[in-house]
């Protein structure tokens, strides 16, 4: 049985940081394509990040510069680094493994 479970949401304030981890389980880790989704309310859900089983990455142009997705295969771990927040990211973030396998979200808040 395959499992993402999320952790490390809170509220920040604006500018602040975060890292989100991801631990997965039940799955070949290392050769997925694992990420980071959010979904603001009343948004659709967005891709924030990826990183693939070689390590190439990609982010949704609204965090470049900010954040950083990394994975630690030997652990079947992924994190996103968030830095500079702001008010926008509010968003419960969802980690994915293949965009197939999916965890039950955590919740950042970026607010004053």
């Amino acid at each position: 049985q395959v499992q993402l479970v999320e952790s490390g949401g809170g509220l920040v304030q604006p500018g602040g940081s975060l890292r989100l981890s991801c631990a997965a389980s039940g799955i070949f880790f290392s050769r997925y394509t694992v990420g980071w989704f959010r979904q603001a309310p009343g948004k659709q859900r967005e891709l924030v990040a990826e990183i693939t089983s070689d390590g190439d990455t990609r982010y949704v142009d609204s965090v470049k510069g900010r954040f950083t997705i990394s994975r630690e295969n030997a652990k079947k771990m992924v994190y996103l680094q968030m830095n500079s927040l702001k008010a926008e990211d509010t968003a419960v973030y969802y980690c994915t493994a293949h965009r197939i396998w999916w965890g039950q979200g955590t919740q950042v808040t970026v607010s004053s």
